[in-house]
Formats: structure tokens, sequence, C-alpha cells
């Protein structure tokens, strides 16, 4: 085995150039969730380069992959990357930089899709060397409800051949190139999404005594819901409740008639999860019932929580202290971020780790999500040869 994992951090340096013009080439043409069109059929294009057999059209623009071993009926695992980009407008100023107004991996969808073909071509050259096979997952729309994980497990992704483990792996900022970071168990947290609409009756500022203000009422709510995390949770049970919009179509003498409020609800006990709905329904129906008005609550339910499990995260860790060395592997803690991956882990045990592309040196600091963010390329190199040697040795165990 340690002249195979040699040999793949051999690959991983022959091919970084080309996986890195792969990159840029995603970074520059973005496409957000659902339309991942162009993506898909670049994908495949390399796909077909690799001689590598795939199922294009899952969930409409998913693909999968598949990578024969010695005896590739005996043990199959899956490696997944998501594709979708966000509506975020760029505003780096590198050669790559996205070329589609308003459009941005901003996410590192572009690192992940990179580093798995990197993967698949590593694996694809020395399958004659493992047994079993390999599934590759390149899955769209990971940023929009209701993501694309569960359409293509409801597409078939999980069977013939069933994997054994679906491992997972996406950038983060906060962890330099070169590292990585896992933590078993709970790890990420479920969402859902609050759609709520207060009604009063709108007119002029001047004569409150007439009206019924929207915008008081709004404030009241929302301020009341942060019971929700403060009185009514367990203080063992991490949960978050927060607001990103608020908006009400007056002016400084005008009171709307109407007001909407959106947040987000993320915690980590699905029974407690289920309850929160019907709390805010009360809370704030009641709250603005007894001010005069009243207030629709709609609730998106999302992604559940992201649980990695615990053996095989254990194994992992160990396989990533040898191929990068005890000090470049790292403990994470829980985050109330999201992730759809959640439902491959809901269905085999399954594996979600960080990529390190941090360099303070080159300025690489921007957090995810962000008209700045980017990353140290030197990650890719990390990213495909590690995830292939993860992939030979849970086939092998």
């Amino acid at each position: 085995m340690n002249n195979l994992k040699e040999q793949i951090k051999l690959f991983s340096s022959e091919y970084f150039e080309e996986i890195r013009g792969i990159r840029r080439h995603f970074h520059q043409h973005p496409e957000l969730s659902c339309e991942e069109y162009k993506t898909a059929e670049f994908i495949c294009k390399k796909l077909d380069e690799y001689g590598i057999t795939y199922v294009k059209g899952v969930a409409e623009t998913g693909i999968v992959g598949i990578i024969n071993g010695i005896r590739p009926e005996s043990r199959n695992i899956a490696l997944r990357a998501d594709m979708d980009a966000l509506p975020i407008r760029e505003e780096n100023t590198v050669e790559y930089k996205s070329v589609v107004p308003s459009k941005m991996h901003a996410c590192g969808h572009d690192v992940h899709m990179a580093s798995l073909l990197g993967t698949a071509k590593i694996l694809n050259r020395i399958k004659d060397r493992f047994e079993g096979s390999v599934k590759l997952i390149f899955q769209p729309s990971e940023e929009t409800y209701p993501g694309g994980a569960i359409r293509m497990i409801r597409e078939g992704v999980l069977r013939n051949p069933e994997p054994v483990s679906v491992i997972g792996q996406h950038v983060i900022n906060t962890i330099d190139t070169g590292m990585i970071g896992l933590k078993p168990g709970p790890y990420m947290a479920s969402t859902d999404e609050i759609y709520l609409t207060v009604k009063g009756k709108g007119g002029h500022a001047a004569t409150p005594e007439q009206l019924v203000d929207p915008i008081l009422i709004a404030s009241h709510i929302i301020v009341a819901l942060q019971q929700i995390v403060s009185r009514n949770a367990n203080p063992g049970v991490p949960t978050v409740v927060s607001f990103g919009k608020i908006s009400g179509e007056g002016r400084t003498n005008i009171i709307p008639d109407k007001v909407t409020i959106e947040g987000t609800i993320r915690t980590y006990d699905e029974a407690w999860r289920k309850s929160i709905p019907e709390k805010i329904t009360h809370m704030a129906s009641s709250i603005a019932a007894g001010m005069g008005g009243s207030c629709e609550v709609r609730l998106a339910h999302g992604y559940p929580f992201l649980d990695n499990d615990t053996q095989l995260t254990s194994k992992i860790r160990e396989w990533s202290i040898d191929y990068l060395g005890e000090k470049n592997v790292i403990d994470l803690d829980a985050r109330m971020t999201s992730e759809d991956f959640s439902y491959f882990a809901n269905e085999v045990p399954s594996c979600f780790y960080r990529l390190g592309v941090r360099n303070e040196g080159k300025g690489i600091v921007s957090n995810m999500h962000t008209s700045t963010f980017d990353v140290d390329e030197r990650c890719l190199q990390t990213g495909m040869g590690l995830m292939g040697w993860i992939a030979i040795n849970r086939l092998n165990q």
C-alpha cells in the first residue's frame, strides 16, 4: 500500500496543472442550482477523455460515473461533489474571475468538481490495483431546496451497485492548504426556512391611531421568537432562529398594509425540530392578533442534520494522517451551517470532511459565500489525492 500511496501522490502532482485549469473553467462559468447544463456537459467531456463510463441526466443535470477495479461486484464506494454556484457578483481581480454577471462559485463547488475529476483520473489509471468499484456522484443543486441529493437518491443513485459508504469533501477557509478537518458524529445542523406575512392596516404615518401598524407588529414578533431558543430549547441542543430579510413597502410617512419576514431555523435534534413550527406559528399569530393584525406562517422543510458515521470517520482520520501527516489532520467543532449531503449520510455510513484552502501569505482569507472568496489552488493536489487514497482504503476494509 505504501507504494500505491506514493503513486497516488505522484499522479496528484502530475495532474495538478490540468485539474487547476478545470477548476478555473468552472469558476469562470458558474451556473446556479438546477441550471448546471453546461457544467454537466463539461464534466461528461472530461469523463469521456478519461474513458470513464457514466450516466447523465440524473436529477436533470447530475452525473454518475463508475470506475471498475478488480472484481467490481465485490464492493462499491461513492464519492460526491456538488456542482452549483451562488447568485453573488464576484469582486476578485483574478484572471479566472467569473464571466457570468452576478453568479459566482463562492462556496468552492468548482474545487469539489475539479478535485473529483482528478480523483477519477487517478483511480481509473490504477484500477487494476484495487478490488471493487468507485461511483462518482456529481450532484446538482446543493444550495437550493429541496436539494439535488434527495432527488438523486430517489432516482436510484445509491443502487446498482449499492455503496458501502459515501464520501464528501468541502472547502473551508479557516484551515490552511494541505490540511483537512474532520468531526465524527453530528457535524452540521438541520435547516428549515421561515416565511411570515404580517398584515395590518396601512396609511399615513402621522395618524397611527387610525392604523394597524404591521411594521411594529413584525418587530415584536422578531424579538419574541428569540424565546424559541432562549426559553424553549434544551440548552444541550444547539439551536438557531435567525431572520435575514424584512420587507415592508412603505416610506418615511407611509405605513404599509403588510410586512414579510424571512428567516432560518437550525438545530441537531429531529424531534425538537419538528416541534418548532407549531411554536412559531402560535407565538407569531398570537402576537399579531393581540395587536389588531394577523400573521400567516409558512415553513419550508429543509435538510436534516448531518451525522458523520463515527467508525468510518475515525478510519478516515487514520488514513488521512497516513497520507498527509498528523499535523495536517485536525479535529473540527460542530457547525450550524447545513448541507444536503446529510441525505446520503441518512442512507449509508458516510463521512463529510473539510479541505483547507486558506493561504494568508497570498491574501486568501475571505469567508465562503462572499464576493471575495477564493482558494489556494494547491488544495486541488491535496483533495484529489486524499480522496483517492480514502476510497482505496475503504474498499480494502
